[in-house]
């Protein structure tokens, strides 16, 4: 009998001793997983409000933080044909750019920057430079109405200055074609590029002056180009 308690006695502390052994085993391991426990913290990605219309993959450059900001109920006001309007998610982000802090939507700093602010080739007497990674002199947006009924409103523009047969102003359309305006060396008005295919031949093409802005005309579609823009240095 006693050797059959004693037998009992030992059988319960080694299984005692087991489950102390598989409840450290087992916390270790908890405490050694990254992102374990309750007070693990999940990464968060900084997302665009939809109240903004976010144009491109980065400005001033291509994987740049800040955007170019389109025209929407919430950026009407600031909107301006002499420079672009961007946004930065971060006010650290917004201050290198530059220009002049207008609002915050939505927790995205709104920057209007010059167009010809911070470039050789608009002004300065340095000569005609190109906006880094792209082909143009220059860009910005401008007044614009007409394109397939749209109102008016403002359209990104960029400008190649000084080619073989004059400049030319490429104007972005709200769907992704773009329209090309040519202009004579002298920054006079010169023609749009048409096409039979999607029926730009056959519209009437017309231009006019507006103090020191061309207004040109497409059927029904209008464009303001300003001078300075047209002409840089």
């Amino acid at each position: 009998m006693r050797a059959n308690i004693q037998a009992s006695l030992i059988s319960v502390a080694m299984a005692l001793i087991v489950s102390g052994c598989q409840r450290s085993t087992d916390n270790g391991d908890a405490a050694a997983t990254p992102g374990a426990g309750a007070g693990a913290a999940s990464p968060t990605t900084a997302t665009w409000p939809a109240s903004l219309r976010v144009v491109g993959d980065g400005f001033p450059n291509a994987g740049d933080p800040c955007r170019v900001i389109g025209e929407s109920e919430a950026t009407a006001n600031f909107l301006d044909h002499t420079a672009t309007l961007a946004g930065c998610l971060s006010a650290a982000d917004a201050e290198r750019l530059g220009g002049r802090v207008v609002a915050t939507v939505d927790g995205v700093t709104l920057v209007s920057v010059p167009a010809v602010a911070a470039m050789s080739g608009d002004g300065d007497g340095q000569g005609d430079a190109r906006v880094p990674g792209t082909r143009y002199h220059a860009t910005a947006q401008v007044r614009c109405s007409g394109y397939q009924g749209a109102p008016a409103g403002m359209c990104d523009a960029g400008v190649v200055r000084a080619t073989e047969t004059g400049t030319y102003v490429e104007v972005a359309l709200p769907d992704g074609p773009t329209r090309t305006l040519f202009f004579n060396d002298d920054g006079s008005f010169l023609s749009f590029s048409t096409a039979e295919a999607d029926g730009t031949a056959a519209m009437p093409i017309g231009s006019s002056r507006e103090g020191d802005t061309t207004v040109a005309t497409l059927g029904t579609e209008r464009y303001e180009i300003p001078d300075a823009f047209v002409k840089g240095d």
